[in-house]
């Protein structure tokens, strides 16, 4: 049954290519058989998966129901999450499509959305990590310069405008067909593995080169700053502003490094190793490796500010704290309380003075103490 709903699906989907004259032909591309890319892929994919649904996720709570207070740069943040969200939509598509030993079952139309949503997210990450690197440039480096005190709404206008650019430079996903039909199967590749692919592998390339010169060059002018100026170096908010950087700059080389340097020797000796299978074990899982990115983002988000240690500290501690039945919240203790709690005669400017004093002792201070 597998077998002939296999066979029905290819006809299906050469007669309905063939009506469009968008028929890959068989001597434009080759489907590798074997084993390494089905075992390996599908375990990795899983992984980012699960961490980068579940960290992008707990991300995405933490800025719509925790943030007490949104600037520009966290603006920034929560549209890079939200690309990282989506583009856990189409890895299950995936996973799928190397657990069948690359064999497409789902036609024509969801291929180019499958494909175009991988893409656009793709360049929507890189695009908001290299935001959020000059973001953190000009705070560091030039913190009395305009960019420092846009509005919201301005960054909320530019965020627009990027994802705006961002789907005009991948939306030709949806207007080419992507289907390789050979005898024993019907694959859904981004790249013609044969040959070089024209806009996809300029865009591919010019998505990494220019964001990754930008990033280096923000990363390079924030810690020779800070090492200009010793004293603020020590400080800690300095480190912690270089910390951040390095952080945006390892996630961004660990996730698209690998899988252009791959691209890039695939199409320096395209006529060596068009249908060579270990160049294309090595793409496939360099590739994957663009997946990680939505799963190492959440270390850029735990970074970028006090906040989210203290979210995640927060679920932390619910998660772990015991559960007793028939337990009802108390009133604290008189020791454990605030001393503007026990006091109501202490003013302002005492209750900043003592109010970190939680002692009972510490009432001996309180204008009230006599009464």
């Amino acid at each position: 049954m597998a077998h002939d709903s296999l066979i029905y699906n290819r006809q299906h989907l050469i007669t309905q290519n063939e009506e469009h004259f968008l028929l890959v032909e068989k001597s434009n591309c080759c489907l590798i058989e074997g084993n390494p890319i089905s075992q390996v892929m599908p375990p990795l994919l899983i992984l980012a998966f699960v961490l980068g649904a579940v960290g992008n996720g707990i991300a995405l709570c933490g800025f719509c129901f925790h943030m007490k207070t949104w600037k520009p740069s966290t603006i920034y943040l929560f549209n890079l999450a939200v690309a990282d969200f989506l583009l856990m939509i189409c890895l299950p598509f995936r996973t799928d499509y190397y657990l069948r030993h690359r064999r497409w079952i789902f036609e024509d139309i969801p291929c180019r959305v499958v494909l175009f949503m991988l893409a656009m997210n793709r360049a929507g990450s890189i695009v908001f990590l290299t935001v959020v690197a000059v973001d953190r440039y000009f705070k560091v480096v030039q913190p009395h310069h305009m960019v420092n005190s846009i509005s919201n709404r301005t960054a909320a206008g530019l965020v627009c405008a990027l994802w705006a650019i961002v789907i005009l430079g991948t939306v030709y996903l949806l207007t080419e067909n992507h289907l390789c039909v050979q005898e024993k199967a019907i694959s859904c590749e981004s790249f013609i593995m044969e040959s070089a692919n024209g806009w996809h592998d300029i865009m591919f390339q010019l998505e990494f080169f220019l964001p990754l010169g930008i990033i280096l060059f923000c990363s390079f002018k924030i810690v020779w700053s800070l090492k200009q100026r010793r004293q603020l170096a020590r400080q800690k908010r300095m480190k912690k502003a270089t910390r951040f950087i390095v952080v945006v700059t390892a996630v961004f080389i660990t996730c698209y490094l690998p899988s252009v340097s791959a691209r890039l020797y695939f199409l320096w000796t395209v006529s060596s190793s068009a249908c060579d299978p270990s160049v294309h074990v090595v793409l496939h899982i360099t590739l994957s490796f663009t997946y990680m990115n939505s799963m190492l983002d959440p270390l850029v988000y735990y970074f970028s500010s006090p906040s989210f240690p203290k979210f995640y500290t927060q679920l932390k501690n619910r998660s772990l704290r015991p559960k007793r039945p028939g337990h009802s919240k108390t009133t604290p203790r008189p020791e454990e309380m605030p001393i503007s709690n026990l006091c109501p005669f202490m003013t302002q400017d005492q209750t900043g003075i003592y109010g970190k004093q939680r002692s009972w002792q510490a009432l001996k201070l309180c204008p009230c103490s006599d009464l």
